[in-house]
């Protein structure tokens, strides 16, 4: 890999930072431009912001080196940050609605993005055996001070399910997956892959408002936003049936709730 100049980086990015608060859009779309000419794999995240800011194509995904460096960063305070300043609770609503609807107890679960290990955590007492992946070895290594899983992958969620050839699971979880991921195939090809027949998929999404026709948008705070009618569709196309699709608060940004949905499906046998 081609050494990065870091200054003229911090200098571009800081750039394109100011000239988008300023309402310059234009010339923070190409300060951004200038940020993935230094830095190709975008360490910074400038093609998920250039699409936040309604220019270009929305990426397939969040950069992979975006991701890594962005929870590596934030790993020692993400709970507090994630549970008490953003108001998470999807791994509560998960169990919530899995007791509900009385489904488990679980043999195998693989925890997609377990960050902390705040959804296996949480349905710890529901599973014999939990496998979590995350892309930030930071992340992973919080996790594993827990105690709380079987086994732990440092691996990007798309790579894990294409290289993996361990018995398949019954129950994947994906919260707060979605939100780096803009194009849905690779995810739910790769659940389906990796699951038995009757295993169950839930995860949160945040949610594409019903106006705009798109199927994945990125928003105004950087995160992958779905509209409903292509998670639907996408699950529908690799095997899935959906038990419930519930609204729901993912998490306050600047005081206001952001709308998404916790989407429980059943891999058809």
């Amino acid at each position: 890999m081609a050494k990065i100049d870091e200054d003229a980086l911090a200098e571009a990015y800081n750039r394109a930072l100011a000239l988008e608060k300023s309402g310059d859009i234009d010339a923070a779309v190409k300060a951004y431009e200038e940020v993935l000419a230094i830095d190709p794999e975008d360490h910074g995240g400038a093609s998920v912001r250039i699409a936040s800011l309604g220019r270009g194509e929305a990426p397939p995904k969040a950069p992979d080196a975006y991701v890594e460096t962005l929870f590596d960063q934030h790993a020692e305070a993400f709970e507090d940050i994630l549970v008490e300043q953003l108001g998470y609770a999807v791994p509560a609503m998960v169990r919530q609605r899995l007791q509900a609807l009385e489904l488990g107890p679980f043999k195998r679960m693989l925890d997609l993005g377990c960050g902390t290990g705040l959804t296996g955590g949480t349905l710890r007492d529901m599973v014999e055996d939990i496998t979590g992946i995350d892309i930030s070895e930071n992340m992973v290594e919080l996790a594993h001070e827990k105690d709380l899983y079987e086994t732990l992958y440092v691996a990007e969620v798309e790579d894990f399910l294409e290289d993996n050839d361990e018995e398949p699971f019954d129950l994947i979880t994906a919260t707060d997956v979605l939100p780096y991921l803009g194009a849905l195939e690779p995810l739910f090809f790769g659940a389906a892959e990796n699951m038995v027949a009757g295993g169950l998929f839930i995860f949160s999404s945040e949610t594409l408002d019903p106006s705009d026709t798109r199927t994945y948008a990125v928003g105004p705070h950087q995160r992958f936003l779905h509209s409903e009618a292509y998670i639907r569709e996408r699950l529908a196309s690799t095997g899935f049936e959906i038990i419930e699709i519930s609204d729901i608060n993912v998490r306050m940004e600047d005081g206001n709730p952001s709308p998404g949905h916790l989407v429980i499906a059943r891999l058809k046998g």
